[in-house]
């Protein structure tokens, strides 16, 4: 019993006493918290738990990490989601995270969705068929993307030395992997002589067909491009269905760099525009927002917090880091910092053709100077100082 009631004070003592404690600094609100609590999770989402004085009103969370996600595991890799049922605010776009073994393979598959991939580590073989009858196929690296529209059959196969892991974003947030259409589970669910009178087969010629979905497998490493590609009749697809993003000259600025990727310069991508951002320690994606579509922002490295505001006096901060998904609605204003002493890296991802945006600097550099006075009551030289260009990072 003496042992039990050392150890309570103990860990009542270590509580108390615990750095994160919901009191703010700047207006001592709030008080001690001595539990139950998970101060791992705490100290995750700090924003949260001592949030900001200007943090304000009722707020949908805009906010969900994978690693809150449900791992399925398969014999060549694992996949999880995040959906609406996850994440409800996310209405438009729903994600995936997948990681395949070398030889593995995300079985030939289609969707109702159109599908838009990024390489986070390794290599990957990617192949389609369009609706001409012409063919596609492509080794993918570490930074390029692929865009599959809407009912394009494709595959995905791991690659030596240590296959691929990877991000796939889809065009409806209500989409799920377990939804979409397999090809061995078809044949499975197809009578036999229908079958093999589909393909002017002998009978008994799918016998040894698998008889359930196969999903992601385990196969062998393929040979080359050069030796594995199939020469259709059409010949290739006109719109090539990869784009090296992270190939692309950046827009620099002093505190990071910004990659945008759309139907301007990858043809096929209609529904999914993206911007691949890295911002250094201490800098900052300006105040800004999307007039045309929701925003899916996906954290690759790094940490950093981002402020939405909603209108009618709302606002709520969150702190985001590696593997954290942020949904920001349309028009609502917006700014992620980095908080930490790497550089933050991160995908902003819309359904929409093209991506754009409006910078808060911009506008009120472009506004007349009266008008910017009379709302913000800022000197005439702090007016002067505002840019006419659009920023997306600074210090």
């Amino acid at each position: 019993m003496r042992m039990f009631i050392v150890a309570l004070i103990l860990c009542t003592a270590c509580i108390s006493c615990d750095i994160i404690q919901p009191i703010r600094k700047s207006d001592g609100k709030g008080a001690t918290d001595f539990g139950p609590r998970n101060s791992v999770i705490d100290r995750i989402n700090v924003e949260q738990f001592i949030p900001p004085a200007t943090d304000s009103g009722k707020f949908p969370n805009l906010k969900y990490s994978f690693s809150y996600s449900h791992m399925r595991l398969q014999s060549g890799g694992w996949t999880r989601e995040i959906t609406v049922k996850d994440l409800p605010t996310s209405a438009t776009l729903a994600g995936v995270n997948m990681r395949l073994k070398p030889g593995a393979v995300r079985e030939l598959h289609w969707h109702k969705e159109a599908e838009w991939g990024y390489v986070l580590y390794g290599t990957c073989r990617i192949t389609a068929v369009d609706t001409e009858g012409r063919n596609f196929i492509d080794d993918t690296g570490v930074g390029d993307i692929w865009y599959f529209p809407s009912g394009i059959p494709h595959s995905i196969q791991g690659l030596a030395d240590d296959g691929c892991e990877f991000a796939l974003i889809f065009d409806d947030g209500n989409f799920s992997e377990d939804s979409t259409f397999l090809v061995a589970d078809w044949i499975t669910h197809t009578p036999p002589e229908i079958l093999e009178k589909n393909f002017g087969f002998e009978k008994g010629a799918f016998n040894n067909t698998p008889k359930e979905e196969l999903y992601i497998f385990q196969d062998v490493v393929p040979g080359s491009i050069s030796e594995e590609e199939i020469k259709s009749p059409k010949g290739k697809v006109k719109s090539p269905f990869s784009h090296r993003m992270l190939a692309q000259e950046p827009i620099r600025t002093k505190m990071g760099t910004a990659r945008i990727t759309d139907s301007r310069n990858f043809e096929v991508s209609k529904t999914i525009a993206a911007a691949l951002v890295e911002v250094y320690p201490k800098g900052l994606r300006e105040l800004h927002w999307h007039p045309d579509a929701d925003e899916w922002t996906y954290v690759i490295t790094g940490t950093g917090r981002m402020t939405v505001f909603a209108a009618e006096g709302k606002s709520r901060t969150y702190g985001l880091s590696a593997g954290d998904v942020a949904y920001i609605p349309k028009s609502m204003g917006h700014y992620i910092e980095n908080t930490g002493d790497t550089t933050m890296t991160f995908l902003e991802v819309f359904k929409a053709k093209e991506f754009s945006d409006i910078s808060l600097n911009q506008w009120l550099a472009l506004t007349p100077k009266n008008l910017v006075r009379a709302h913000t009551r800022l000197s005439k030289e702090n007016i002067d100082k505002l840019n006419k260009v659009k920023l997306l990072l600074q210090l």
